[in-house]
Parts: C-alpha cells; structure tokens; sequence
C-alpha cells in the first residue's frame, strides 16, 4: 500500500455509528405513534361516552342564577303550581242534581190554567153629522130605494143613515108610501118672475141636472110660485 491510501482509509468501527443512530431515531418515532394513538382513541371513547349517556333532567333542579345586585333569582312557578292554583279558584261543576228542573209550583199551575177574560169590544157610537141647511121630510114612492134617494138630493147614505136611526136594514125598514125619511138640503126656493132653472141653479152653485133631479122634473121649466128644493153642491 502506498502512503495515500492508507491516509485516507476510514477506520471500519466509526462506520457503524450511522446505522445505530437511525436506529433509535425509528424507535422514538415508533413510540410517539403508539403514544399519540392511544391519546386519540381515550378522546374518541370519552366522546362516545357522553353521547351515549342520557340526561337525567328529573332530579336536577334548576340552580338561581344571581342578578346584578347578588341577589338570586327566583325560578320560575312549575305548571304544577299553576294547576293547582287554577283548581282553587275555579268553582265546582254544578250536580246534577241540581241542574235538573225544579217542578212547577202549584200556584203557578193554578194561574196558568185560569182562563183569560176577555172583554167585548165596543163598537163605536155612530155620530149624527149635521150637514146644515134645511131639513125636509120625503115620503117613500113606490120604486124608491134608500140609496136612490141618498143620490137623488146629493148627499152620502152614511149622513141619511144618521138622520135617520130607526131604520136598520133599508130592504125591511122602507116601504113605499110608509116611511117617511128626513133629509137636509141647502135651501127651499120660491120661484118668482124671471126664475128659470138655469138662473137659479146659477144662483145657489149648483148645475140644472142637480135642481131637476132634486126636483124630479123632466123638462126644464118652472112655474111661478113653486118651491123649488136646492141640493148642496157637494154630497155631505
């Protein structure tokens, strides 16, 4: 060997220093693996534990939570309370006993059944209504009814039947030649010199077909000296 070669020649025990080194380096590796998963799976089992555990909510009571002041908080009334305050002021149902109907009292029984009298009723007073004017007495012709002598000397059978009371039933009551019936008119006239129908119609406001239906004449004529009957303008 020349002198070069074994000046750099390594020695053959320092070489073995690289593989012990790595050696423990994979041993301290390995265990902190080992140590960090056993870490992971306490953390992993304690996790399941507490999801797994249920709450017991039954025998806990809620603690006060103090105010600003120090004070505690009162908690609040349970539904228990306010039941059995709402039972206490809420009155009992009625029995039923008692909602059942009470019977009649025989005193009520006694006025129902009593009957009601009932008074009759009154019909009205007929009234006499007085038109005024003259009145005159008309005796019945044959052929003549109530009604027709009612129109004839212009006045309502209503203001007849009040001048005349005694007659209740004018098919029985009048009779021709009999009955002699009172009646008002406005007037008698006496027929003078110039007198014709149409002037004395004029004369008391009436037509001529009024003053010779009053009058029952069939012509227009008047003599001298007669009496002439004067209906009013108006029935009354």
């Amino acid at each position: 060997m020349s002198e070069n070669e074994n000046r750099n020649r390594r020695p053959e025990e320092s070489s073995k220093l690289p593989y012990l080194s790595l050696g423990v380096l994979v041993l301290m590796i390995a265990g902190l693996l080992y140590v960090g998963y056993e870490y992971i799976a306490d953390d992993a089992a304690d996790v399941d534990q507490l999801l797994n555990t249920p709450l017991d909510t039954t025998g806990r009571e809620l603690q006060p939570i103090p105010n600003n002041d120090g004070q505690l908080a009162q908690p609040p009334a349970t539904t228990e309370a306010s039941e059995e305050t709402s039972s206490e002021t809420l009155p009992p149902p009625p029995k039923e006993e008692e909602i059942a109907t009470k019977t009649p009292r025989p005193d009520l029984e006694e006025e129902t059944s009593k009957p009601t009298e009932t008074k009759p009723v009154e019909e009205p007073k007929k009234v006499v209504v007085d038109p005024g004017g003259v009145e005159i007495t008309h005796t019945v012709q044959a052929g003549e009814t109530f009604y027709g002598i009612a129109n004839r000397y212009n006045i309502k059978s209503n203001t007849l039947k009040g001048l005349n009371p005694s007659i209740q039933d004018e098919s029985k009551d009048v009779k021709s030649g009999v009955t002699r019936i009172k009646i008002r008119v406005q007037a008698i006239h006496t027929v003078g010199p110039g007198d014709i129908l149409r002037v004395v119609a004029d004369k008391y406001g009436i037509s001529v077909q009024q003053l010779m239906a009053a009058n029952k004449k069939t012509k227009n004529f008047a003599e001298r000296g007669e009496k002439l009957i004067i209906p009013f303008p108006e029935k009354k």
